[in-house]
Parts: structure tokens; sequence; C-alpha cells
């Protein structure tokens, strides 16, 4: 069964003019929902705020687009903590078709606050939050993550393991030297989770190169640089298919992704506190 994933790749307003954004949003939603979509995908902190304290709030907004045109809307936005302290949790949100209230994941990684400091586009004294909810829709299991996470493998491998087969990894803005290694690891996170991973980013101008991804274990069905939005057809049965199969001999002819990742022939839950060794407690005196 396929279904259809738009993705917006925005010419954003920058902070101070960041609420303009709602409305190209829900514009947006509106445009894709006429095109068939039933997801939308759109970058970290789009439609924003972007920065402490927050002067208004999207989700309102994105909610009723995404319950008046019956489609899945995900979105980022800052939810605040403490207004004196500027701190805050980053968000990746889902809409629901059917208003329900939406899904939220709170990044996770890395250790705040610095990331989201000192720069020229957000800031917030960032709290991480450490949850990793997976949600239900009658087209799969969705994972939200977001931005540089793609380069921490324990954040999707943990929505993977609790079932995500849809993983949405939305991302900030210009890649620059790193847009090589990020591009490269969106596809990997979707390799060796058995995943399609969705990612999109903010623009300031045309000037700037975007990082547009739809991803499947064996192939990237969609990239782009620029800015604008395409709409994606996807389909989970391959994702399910790998999943439920192991690896055997002659595989290769057939696959191009390992089969059975998340299951015990490869999984070593065992091992798993080796992984990460932490330091033997001493004995109390």
């Amino acid at each position: 069964m396929t279904f259809r994933i738009a993705i917006v790749q925005p010419i954003s307003h920058r902070p101070g003019e960041d609420e303009r954004n709602v409305a190209d949003a829900v514009a947006a939603v509106e445009h894709a929902a006429h095109e068939g979509a039933h997801f939308i995908c759109f970058p970290e902190t789009y439609p924003g705020p972007w920065r402490m304290p927050a002067t208004f709030d999207p989700i309102t907004a994105m909610a009723e687009a995404a319950a008046t045109h019956g489609v899945h809307v995900v979105f980022g936005t800052i939810e605040p903590i403490d207004r004196k302290a500027a701190s805050a949790y980053n968000l990746i949100v889902m809409a629901y078709p059917d208003g329900r209230a939406p899904a939220k994941y709170r990044r996770t990684h890395p250790n705040g606050p610095w990331i989201y400091t000192g720069g020229t586009a957000w800031e917030f004294q960032y709290v991480p939050g450490d949850e990793f909810p997976v949600f239900d829709t009658v087209h799969g299991k969705i994972g939200l993550a977001m931005c540089s996470e793609v380069y921490m493998p324990e954040v999707t491998r943990a929505l993977a393991l609790r079932g995500a087969e849809l993983i949405f990894m939305p991302a900030g803005n210009d890649k620059k030297r790193l847009w090589a290694t990020w591009r490269t690891l969106l596809w990997a996170r979707s390799i060796e989770n058995l995943a399609i991973v969705v990612s999109t980013q903010n623009l300031f101008s045309h000037a700037e190169r975007g990082l547009a991804m739809v991803a499947s274990p064996e192939e990237i069905l969609f990239e782009s640089t620029a800015a604008g939005m395409a709409v994606v057809d996807v389909s989970l049965d391959r994702v399910r298919y790998l999943r439920a199969t192991r690896d055997e001999v002659g595989s290769a002819d057939t696959c191009a992704a390992k089969q059975g990742l998340l299951g015990p022939q490869w999984q070593r839950p065992d091992l798993y506190e080796h992984f990460f060794p932490r330091p033997v407690r001493e004995a109390a005196e």
C-alpha cells in the first residue's frame, strides 16, 4: 500500500520575523493536501519560534490546518520551560488529520544547552528530553527525531526498536561543510534500521544549499538541494519484508539491504550494557 509524503524545503523568515512562517506553512499544508499528500514534513523549528522568550505558538494553527485538510503535519517549534532562564525544549510535532492532540518529541541529544546559543538563528537555553515515543497512524508507526541527532545512531535505533517504520528527522539550516556526511548518515540511519527516513531543512535564501531527502533502506527515493515542495509516493511493504525475513546465503541477489537487522538473527540485547561500559561502583566501607 502506497501513501504520499510532501517534503517542504521553504525559504524561511529569519528570527524576528519568524511568525510570518505560520501563514506560509498553513498555505503549504493546503497545497500539499491538494496534491494528495498524507504526510507533510517541514524543517526543524519551522514555523518557529527560534528564540526565547517565545512570542507565538504555532501548534494550534498547524493542528487546525492538519484537521481541515485531513493530513498528518510534521513541524518544528520550541516548548518554553522558564521564561526568565530562557530555557526550552526543542520539539518536533506531528499534527493528526482527525484533530486529536498532536504527537511531540523533545530532542534528546546532545547534552544542552550550548547547541542553540551564540549563533545568528536560534537563541535559547536548550534542555534535552529523555523519551523516544513512537506513534501509530493508519499508514504505519511513526518515529520523530531531528537535525544533528542523525550523528547519534542510538536515537533512530531506539525508535526502530520501538517499532517505528517511518522516521521523520527534519533539520535546521544550511549544513555547510557537514553536508556530505549529513547526507550519508541520513541514508545510513535508514539502512541500519530498515526504515524510511525523511528530512528537510530551512533555507534563508536561494543561494543556500538544502538537504531534503526521502531514503529507503535500498535506495534514496528523493533528494533536493533547492527550495520548494516535492511529493513522493512511498510504501512500507518492502521495509516490513526486510524486517520480517532473515539474511541468508544468496540474499544479496534480491536484497540491497541486510534483512532482519532488528530481530534475533542480529540483535544481542545481552550485550547492550557492554556497548557503553560504566565504572564499577566501589563497595561501601
